[in-house]
């Protein structure tokens, strides 16, 4: 991924561990740079008349504003705020820096908000971090024009790739908690519902936090689940009879209450919600059961947990950053939980059908394929960059990829999926790109959430019906192995396509003639 930034001031350093290059000194002339993407990263500028910076800010708001413009909307555009990090005021009342600030701070948010392919980042977030005399060197100033301290790079380094990451809609799915001494003080089978220390003071009112500051997150599309040595019917008494009981049984996707080893209990866990180990989160205050999972489990993220309660809003504000971070949520985001309990009454109710289509048909499925649009470009990006086992190429996009293939004539459908259980939102994926009478498959995914039912046929089957009405003479295809899709490496040749050749990195390539094929749409589901 190679970056183009646009900067008023020296700071190469900070940008050291990603491909970049760089503007002149407030150039904007280079807008057509084969950059994959453009950074805006301008600091206030230091001067010693008052009314100098101001105009120069709102000459910055200006110049900003003409570039994103420009850039084409199939490249994504990093915008940072701007926070004054030096001046000298000798009249306290006097607000000509302080509004151009926000005048060219609403100007990009007002920039994201028309702009798909605009994000903006809050640069004030890192700077809250220092105090005003480690923010400039003024050493390096002097001699470098270095407008902000270079002993901040690497923390800056680690900071703007978290703030990346974010924007990629990359984050974990799960948190796994433990109960007795990490959601309330105290063990509840030894001192009782009224003995544990949840609420009122100290240390009860940190625990009353933590559960508070949890439930804020499930509804921000975490998945809640419990993993703990207890006795079930303790638990629910805990739940339903504590006045402060915040987290409820109905707020957790999964349960493992019992004596069971913690391993095998998370294990079952992700199984039962058939999500990857790599997308939990466990939380546990015994680092004897923390090793366990380190040793045995590494691909599940194990914070350390705070010795003292009152560490519990600081060892929060870290795991959301670490794990949970993301630039905006989709509306299936904000629906995880009770999807993933949808889910496992589905898998509930398979137990009691010996025949498959049976089952499937009495879900009452109903499938809806659409051409991706304006509302539902960010769900499309956040499925390519999350879904790994029903994934056959695993490539990565971000929305000003996905709207620079549309630029280019290529279509992109998305699959919604709903049952009698519930609607489990945008979980299907398929970027085709469209050559005269040839179409090729450029990615092919589904959520793990809906599969087990036949539903990726069914989707497939409807795709190239579209590109047969289309026109399309030929489909070509491609299976790319990754470290987890191997389910999928079949999946093509199930579905009617011809191995043409498969390389020494056993990626397959696949072809089908549209003329000879016969696309029948699967009775079982009802499209919409």
């Amino acid at each position: 991924m190679q970056y183009y930034i646009f900067r008023n001031t020296t700071v190469e350093r900070f940008f050291q561990h990603i491909d970049a290059d760089f503007s002149g000194y407030e150039d904007v002339s280079v807008t057509d740079s084969p950059a994959d993407r453009f950074v805006w990263f301008y600091l206030a500028p230091i001067e010693t008349e008052n009314t100098v910076i101001a105009r120069k800010i709102n000459n910055y708001a200006a110049l900003v504003q003409m570039v994103a413009e420009k850039i084409p909307s199939g490249k994504m555009v990093i915008i940072f705020t701007l926070k004054n990090i030096f001046s000298i005021q000798s009249i306290s009342s006097e607000r000509i820096i302080a509004d151009a600030v926000h005048n060219y701070n609403t100007v990009l948010y007002d920039l994201a908000s028309k702009n798909r392919n605009v994000k903006v980042i809050d640069f004030a977030k890192f700077l809250d971090d220092y105090n005003n005399e480690e923010l400039i060197d003024w050493k390096y100033y002097f001699i470098s024009q270095m407008g902000l301290n270079p002993r901040l790079a690497g923390a800056f380094q680690d900071w703007f790739s978290a703030e990346i990451c974010a924007i990629e809609l990359k984050r974990k799915k799960c948190l796994v908690l433990d109960m007795d001494n990490t959601l309330w003080g105290g063990i509840l089978g030894e001192d009782g519902i009224t003995g544990v220390a949840l609420g009122g003071d100290y240390p009860g009112k940190a625990f009353l936090m933590f559960q508070q500051q949890l439930l804020a997150l499930s509804r921000d599309g975490i998945i809640l689940t419990v993993c703990s040595k207890n006795n079930p019917e303790d638990v629910r008494r805990m739940w339903s009879d504590h006045p402060d009981s915040t987290l409820k049984e109905e707020h957790f996707a999964a349960m493992r209450i019992n004596w069971n080893n913690k391993a095998d209990n998370i294990r079952e866990i992700a199984q039962e919600l058939n999500i990857g180990l790599d997308s939990l989160v466990f939380i546990d205050d015994n680092p004897a059961e923390r090793e366990l999972i380190r040793q045995v489990l590494p691909e599940v993220a194990t914070p350390d947990f705070p010795q003292q309660p009152y560490m519990l809003p600081v060892f929060f504000k870290k795991l959301v950053k670490q794990y949970f971070y993301s630039y905006e949520l989709t509306d299936e985001d904000l629906q995880k939980t009770a999807q993933y309990k949808a889910n496992v009454a589905r898998a509930n109710t398979r137990k009691a059908f010996t025949n498959m289509n049976e089952y499937i048909r009495s879900l009452e499925i109903e499938l809806k394929v659409a051409e991706i649009h304006e509302l539902t470009l960010t769900r499309a990006a956040q499925m390519t960059q999350k879904t790994n086992q029903f994934n056959l190429t695993t490539r990565r996009y971000v929305e000003a990829d996905l709207k620079k293939k549309l630029a280019n004539g290529h279509k992109i459908f998305t699959l919604s999926v709903r049952d009698k259980f519930g609607d489990s939102g945008i979980t299907g994926l398929c970027i085709v790109e469209i050559f005269d009478n040839s179409a090729n498959i450029n990615s092919l995914l589904l959520s793990c959430r809906i599969l087990g039912k036949d539903i990726e046929s069914a989707f497939l089957s409807c795709v190239l019906k579209e590109l047969k009405n289309a026109g399309m003479m030929r489909v070509t295809a491609m299976y790319i192995p990754a470290s987890k899709n191997e389910q999928v490496k079949d999946f093509y040749e199930k579905q009617g396509f011809i191995l043409d050749n498969e390389d020494m990195q056993h990626t397959k390539y696949y072809s089908l003639d549209m003329a000879s094929k016969n696309i029948i749409l699967n009775s079982n589901y009802r499209f919409i």
